[in-house]
């Protein structure tokens, strides 16, 4: 069995390389990073190993890269011979990488291959199967192929695997948690990997990910920077940000189990799990990494607006999440382009017509709320 993997990041070899490899796939992995690559292809093979007490390593073989850039028609003939395709390069790519998908598609209609096969796209974005499949399609001539053997499961994908260097570029450490959750009613092939969990109805699946665990991550990070922390785990020692951290996860957890009927008791223990995720002193994740792009988190889809939005439909009002969104419009990284971006649009035109426009949101009780806290972590900030 051949699985293609776009992305030779520390994720798409730290986890989805993992389960493939663990599934008895041989993985060609995809990317333009000539030095990841070139190892790949030298070496057949990495090493993961598990950032807790038990420092297990994993050996992951079978393995070769290709540089999409330089070997695009090696990439090709790589997704022609395919049993899945996997994506693991951040939801901005993904365009990117379109066409050449397309091609080889395009490259198994010619061959008259009609074993069906299934691309996922394992990205930190809600629907990221379905928007690769539109991208793909506009490079498609053969759209009855496309729509008859190509499926587009949506993903969620669960793991933190913070940013680290080592003299070996392929060496990759990874928290020993990970759950990969795909829409198997949306699956054209009838393979189904251990280690992934099939379900009919996925959604729940991603908000209940996008909401607790993003949403708390970046709690953290943007709590312990106004603290005056540099990583995750030295922040999680503080009460201050784990009462912040559990106070926020209640919130968005009310939500959770209104709009798609989690168990109550089933979804604190989802809670809990997450808070010890995030304290795992074997993981050193810089406050930096995942408090970046702002601009991007206040989004009025992302982890903090759309929860604080509905759970105001529902009557509830999320006191902590309206404190962080105001520590989000307070964060200053001198080194992301977003921070200084949004700290000018503060600067330039103020907060009542910044507020709006950055989070998409026009209920002036809202706006309201935000501008007070926002002002308020203002003042602690200064």
């Amino acid at each position: 069995m051949k699985a293609v993997h776009f992305g030779a990041g520390n994720i798409g070899r730290g986890f989805i390389g993992e389960i493939l490899n663990h599934n008895g796939y041989a993985i060609t992995f995809v990317d333009v990073n000539e030095k990841i690559i070139e190892a790949l292809k030298t070496r057949g093979g990495y090493t993961i190993e598990l950032a807790d007490e038990s420092r297990e390593q994993i050996q992951i073989q079978n393995v070769t890269g290709l540089n999409n850039a330089k070997e695009a028609n090696k990439v090709v003939e790589a997704i022609v011979e395919a049993d899945i395709i996997t994506t693991a390069i951040g939801p901005n790519i993904l365009p990117r990488i379109a066409q050449l998908i397309a091609e080889g598609i395009a490259a198994r209609a010619a061959r008259k291959i009609n074993q069906p096969i299934d691309i996922i796209a394992c990205e930190n974005m809600i629907g990221g199967s379905t928007f690769l499949g539109e991208e793909v399609k506009k490079y498609c001539t053969d759209t009855a192929y496309l729509t008859e053997y190509v499926g587009f499961p949506d993903a969620a994908v669960d793991r933190i695997v913070p940013m680290q260097q080592h003299a070996d570029p392929l060496f990759v450490q990874v928290e020993p948690f990970s759950e990969w959750v795909v829409q198997g009613t949306a699956c054209k092939s009838p393979i189904r990997l251990e280690g992934i969990a099939y379900v009919k109805d996925l959604e729940p699946y991603i908000e209940r990910k996008l909401f607790s665990v993003n949403t708390g991550h970046a709690t953290v990070a943007y709590t312990g920077a106004l603290q005056g922390y540099e990583t995750i785990d030295e922040a999680m020692q503080d009460n201050l940000v784990v009462i912040q951290l559990r106070s926020v996860l209640h919130e968005t957890g009310k939500l959770l189990i209104a709009k798609w009927g989690f168990d109550e008791a089933e979804h604190e223990k989802y809670i809990e799990k997450i808070i010890g995720r995030f304290q795992n002193k074997y993981i050193s994740d810089a406050i930096t990494r995942v408090a970046r792009t702002p601009l991007r988190k206040l989004g009025n889809h992302e982890r903090f607006i759309r929860p604080m939005v509905e759970l105001t439909q529902i009557d509830e009002m999320p006191f902590h999440l309206l404190e962080t969104i105001g520590m989000v419009f307070n964060y200053f990284d001198p080194e992301d382009e977003q921070c200084q971006e949004l700290k000018e649009m503060i600067l330039k035109n103020g907060l009542d017509k910044i507020i709006p426009e950055i989070t998409g949101i026009d209920n002036q009780k809202i706006l309201g709320s935000i501008k007070q806290n926002v002002e308020k972590y203002a003042y602690k900030v200064a």
